[in-house]
């Protein structure tokens, strides 16, 4: 017998786990608002209970967002482990199963109309526990190809949801029948950015072109190192503002104290960039990053031509194979390997400056990967899911 039959009349009880990085959490909590916002217009709100490991960023989520958080031991079965890593497998071997029996515990007591996952091997206890006792079990992946926690998962999951069409393929053929693409949730507050007021945050000029260059929040050194190379290409054609990240920070200001002086308030650089972000996407016209799930997800919502600089040692290569897959279809430019330096940064963003046409039309194929309204179409799920359909 199911433990949700006697919770169907009952206000949504929801079990949500997934964290590690910030593209499992905030995707987790993203879609916790929507589903709050959805359940509030109705007068009701859900009981929410988040599982994950106690030191991960998911507990400080929580904590700060004021969800009930439960922790339990797990571990990580690492892919290409090097001799340390070997080590830390057989360890980690011995946890999993008591992780397991902790997440049964807690599915058992908690009693959850559903549980949803966003990814990471915290998510795997869980996922396994729910499918254990029958609950309905949503697994959710942000990048286009599944990470090693969502393969072994997919094979339980009630319903598996996809930030990209193309991740179809990389399901067995029973798991695409449970399979449906939502998109990856993003904040509403980045669809909702002002040009005006980016500009104004940083005394720019609104008749020059603006180029966006972020690393993420941490920054990227490859990124930051081909952007100083590039400057003094760059300035007399835009002007830049620059996430960096605080380890270089230091390095980057230097660069800026080098510049020529008519050019020199043309550049700004920022260790990171707080609530202005929204307002300076809206913007840009050209955006320079990483291509991680979250970025690409929002670049793609917003319709922004972007130069995407894919983290060379991303996890299954997720980072390469999402790039790829959007400078195959029109709706980024890569710059990867050999031709991720300062002349080809330099010439590939002054050929976007040059042609508006070709920036719209990477806008334009970008905007067709996009999924504004995934965090709403996952909550739909979750509805459906809960009420047994």
């Amino acid at each position: 017998m199911s433990l949700y039959s006697t919770q169907r009349l009952q206000a949504l009880r929801m079990i949500v786990t997934g964290g590690g990085t910030g593209g499992h959490t905030y995707p987790a909590l993203t879609t916790v608002n929507a589903l709050q916002a959805r359940l509030a217009a109705t007068g009701t709100a859900p009981e929410l209970l988040w599982v994950g490991v106690a030191d991960g960023l998911e507990a400080k989520i929580a904590e700060r967002n004021g969800i009930p958080f439960r922790a339990v031991t797990t571990g990580k079965l690492r892919r290409s482990p090097n001799p340390r890593e070997l080590a830390r497998n057989f360890v980690d071997a011995f946890r999993i199963p008591l992780g397991i029996l902790q997440a049964a515990f807690t599915v058992a007591r908690t009693r959850p109309a559903v549980v949803l996952s966003t990814g990471g091997f915290v998510s795997v206890p869980i996922g396994l526990a729910a499918a254990l006792f029958r609950v309905p079990y949503l697994m959710h992946e942000q990048t286009l190809s599944l990470g090693l926690a969502n393969r072994i998962l997919a094979r339980v999951a009630t319903r598996i949801l996809l930030s990209h069409e193309a991740s179809l393929e990389h399901l067995p053929e029973r798991a695409r029948r449970r399979a449906v693409v939502t998109g990856n949730p993003i904040r509403p507050a980045v669809l909702q950015g002002d040009p005006a007021k980016g500009l104004a945050a940083y005394g720019l000029d609104p008749a020059l072109p603006l180029v966006l260059v972020t690393g993420g929040a941490a920054g990227a050194q490859q990124i930051n190192r081909m952007l100083a190379g590039a400057l003094p290409g760059l300035l007399p054609h835009c002007q830049i503002v620059h996430q960096c990240g605080s380890l270089s920070l230091a390095e980057m200001q230097q660069v800026a104290g080098g510049l020529p002086a008519h050019l020199a308030d043309r550049y700004r650089v920022v260790d990171f960039i707080h609530d202005e972000l929204p307002d300076l996407l809206a913007a840009a016209a050209v955006v320079v990053a990483r291509s991680g799930a979250g970025t690409v997800a929002e670049l793609t919502a917003l319709g922004k031509a972007c130069v995407l600089v894919p983290y060379p040692h991303a996890a299954g290569d997720e980072q390469r194979i999402t790039a790829r897959h959007l400078a195959q279809h029109g709706a980024a430019v890569m710059l990867d390997g050999d031709e991720a330096t300062p002349d080809r940064l330099q010439d590939t963003l002054g050929a976007l400056l040059a042609d508006p046409q070709r920036r719209a039309a990477l806008a334009q194929a970008a905007t067709a990967h996009g999924r504004p309204t995934a965090a709403d179409q996952v909550v739909t799920e979750i509805l459906t899911a809960a009420a047994g359909k």
